[in-house]
């Protein structure tokens, strides 16, 4: 199979991301490989303006949503950001980046290369399809760094793999291999590192000969489903602020820059459930 030619979309001016396009498809590709393509706000912002131009792009009839390298399609939000503290409006775009790749109306595929870990793995999980390379590695690591994702990085992760391997998910944080991920339907196809890409053109070729409308209805109804995940995260955005705010969540986050152990019989809050901790 010839090997695609993509060319960069004129007028943009990312720094942190790669937009390109080739007749049918556009690619977004995160180009942080020293930092594992853990995005930034800066990044979030230019995803958002890559992913709204592939939005209105009638031209376009799949998006592809990668990693540069063969390391890390992307570990979640950049720890050192974290680490100074958040900027106002940064759960806002991290919705906004999710919304686009949900709603948008033609299919985004997930090239997952490497690590998929955090707010990664929630990236590529909402995506329509995806294809893994066998070095790929999945994983949660909220719970571990004094964060969580409010929304749709669990209701829809329970609706993907079911609930109680979601659970699993989310209250271990453990690592899953690409097999792994296939067995319990996270991504739709392994391959060896040097297939993906070509592996993942031919997903798009067999899509784009379909009718535009009619995947851009089976995707509508596809989302109407869940339609009221919108409405739980934005509530549940308000409490991860508070969360955020508080000792707690600032404990985990420097146990894990200063590599020790969290005190976790420091935060079991007695108030939740009365009596349960008391002796007899």
């Amino acid at each position: 199979m010839t090997k695609k030619k993509w060319k960069k979309v004129p007028g943009f001016h990312f720094q942190d991301i790669i937009y390109e396009k080739r007749p049918g498809v556009a690619r977004v590709t995160i180009n942080r490989p020293e930092a594992y393509n853990a995005f930034t706000t800066s990044t979030q912002a230019e995803l958002i303006e890559a992913f709204e131009d592939a939005a209105r792009d009638d031209t376009v009839g799949v998006v592809v949503f990668t990693g540069a390298g063969s390391k890390a399609f992307c570990v979640g939000g950049d720890a050192k950001e974290a680490r100074a503290g958040y900027r106002k409006g940064m759960l806002e775009d991290d919705l906004r980046v999710k919304t686009l790749i949900r709603e948008m109306p033609k299919p985004v595929i997930a090239a997952v290369n490497g690590y998929a870990i955090g707010g990664g793995q929630v990236y590529q999980q909402v995506c329509d399809l995806s294809i893994a390379s066998e070095n790929a590695v999945f994983g949660q690591v909220g719970p571990l760094v004094g964060s969580f994702d409010p929304g749709v990085g669990v209701i829809d992760l329970m609706m993907v793999v079911g609930e109680k391997k979601a659970r699993e998910i989310w209250y271990l944080c453990r690592r899953y291999t690409a097999h792994q991920a296939l067995e319990m339907g996270l991504v739709n196809k392994v391959v060896s590192p040097d297939e993906l890409e070509e592996e993942v053109d031919k997903w798009c070729d067999e899509i784009l000969e379909k009718s535009p409308g009619a995947i851009a209805g089976v995707k509508a109804c596809l989302n109407s489903a869940t339609t009221y995940m919108r409405g739980i995260e934005a509530v549940s955005a308000q409490y991860l602020w508070k969360y955020y705010a508080s000792e707690e969540a600032e404990h985990w986050k420097n146990a894990f820059w200063e590599k020790r152990k969290a005190d976790w019989q420091r935060f079991r809050r007695k108030e939740i459930f009365p009596g349960i901790y008391e002796e007899e």
